[in-house]
């Protein structure tokens, strides 16, 4: 007979499923692709191509011989996330778990029992306090809206070494459209418009460094990515790094030779250094028992083609053929084709369908972009 503490709360509504290679206890969920209504059980599927990248990071430091990963996820939920690193890689060697919601807690401990009793421990608690185990040398933070209430717990509980992740789903946030809320929030102004997602990923890790350098820690991006309704990023910590001089700056438009930015400035802090490890990228692989296959193989095929070609921002050839007064927008391939033939790098970028990548700057693209309408 369960104790007291274990008991189920009254009638959650779960049901043996399977995300990836690893059954759970779930909760039905409707057809919706987009940010799902948080409920006291939360479990998203429409994230379920970001734990696919999650596990197919975490197999990547396996391949590097990182040791071990004793860990921290510190809005646990129904577990999915972590559950799924434990069972499906060899990342980890021990896992803690947060959470205060009673029902979420029952389906969380039922989960952890199934897949790994031996190697997770679940916590009830406040995310925003450190649980025993500290220092950990991987801390997942995926919260409903913005990260930053959990922040301090989060650098306060990484060994310095150790890496990070962490998501923001407050998109009408960091995107500006909830009017001053970012410069509130995150001390920032952000880009609107189609630049708007991957601009509130750079505001995001500005935040994050700021937050690190505080502690005493300085940043290393390994993976940053747009996706959906949300932004990610994963990053190194290390105490060596808070020494050297931050990628983070702001964007005047009117000085600004990158892709076109509407608006009057500046924009930012945000970050203008890479999005990743270029390394850690290209060894990315979509995961044997993926549960999204075609749709986690087609961003992983895009964050590594980009990979090499790390530059904030993109062009895309709608936009392209407006600026240059043409009414046909000339084709990526002929846009890519057409930088390369300058010795110039240029790659299709993750953030939307037809992004471009270049290190040319944006009059030799409006060259290359005429050059091709003509001949197309």
């Amino acid at each position: 007979m369960p104790t007291e503490s274990e008991a189920p709360p009254p009638s959650p509504s779960v049901r043996r499923c399977v995300e990836g290679g690893t059954a759970l206890w779930l909760p039905p969920v409707g057809a919706s692709r987009g940010p799902a209504r948080r409920r006291a059980v939360f479990y998203n599927p429409a994230m379920a191509v970001d734990r696919d990248l999650n596990v197919a990071f975490a197999r990547v430091a396996e391949e590097r011989d990182y040791p071990a990963w004793d860990a921290w996820e510190m809005l646990g939920a129904t577990g999915v996330r972590g559950l799924r690193l434990v069972h499906e890689t060899g990342a980890m060697g021990s896992l803690v778990v947060t959470e205060q919601n009673p029902e979420a807690l029952w389906v969380l401990r039922r989960n952890a029992r199934a897949v790994a009793p031996d190697l997770v421990t679940v916590v009830s608690g406040d995310a925003r306090s450190v649980p025993p185990g500290a220092p950990f040398d991987y801390v997942d933070l995926d919260p409903y809206g913005s990260p930053v209430p959990f922040l301090p717990a989060l650098f306060r509980a990484i060994a310095d070494g150790g890496i990070v992740a962490v998501t923001a789903t407050d998109m009408m946030v960091l995107a500006g459209v909830t009017a001053g809320a970012c410069a509130r929030i995150y001390g920032a102004r952000p880009i609107r418009g189609r630049l708007a997602p991957e601009s509130g990923l750079r505001i995001l890790m500005a935040f994050l460094d700021r937050e690190a350098r505080a502690r005493g820690f300085g940043i290393r991006p390994l993976l940053s990515y747009v996706q959906g309704h949300h932004v990610r990023t994963y990053f190194a910590v290390d105490r060596s790094l808070s020494r050297r001089e931050t990628p983070v700056g702001v964007i005047d438009p009117t000085t600004w030779d990158g892709p076109w930015i509407a608006g009057r400035g500046p924009f930012g802090p945000m970050w203008l250094g890479p999005l990743g490890d270029p390394d850690w990228v290209r060894r990315l692989r979509l995961p044997p028992m993926a549960a999204r296959p075609k749709e986690t193989g087609a961003l992983l095929e895009r964050l590594i083609e980009e990979s090499p070609v790390d530059r904030p921002f993109y062009y895309e050839p709608n936009e392209l053929a407006r600026r240059i007064g043409r009414r046909e927008p000339p084709s990526v391939d002929a846009l890519l084709a057409g930088l390369r033939a300058r010795q110039r790098r240029a790659a299709r970028g993750h953030p939307r369908e037809a992004a471009i990548r270049t290190d040319a700057p944006r009059a030799t693209v409006e060259e290359v972009a005429r050059s091709a309408a003509a001949s197309g």
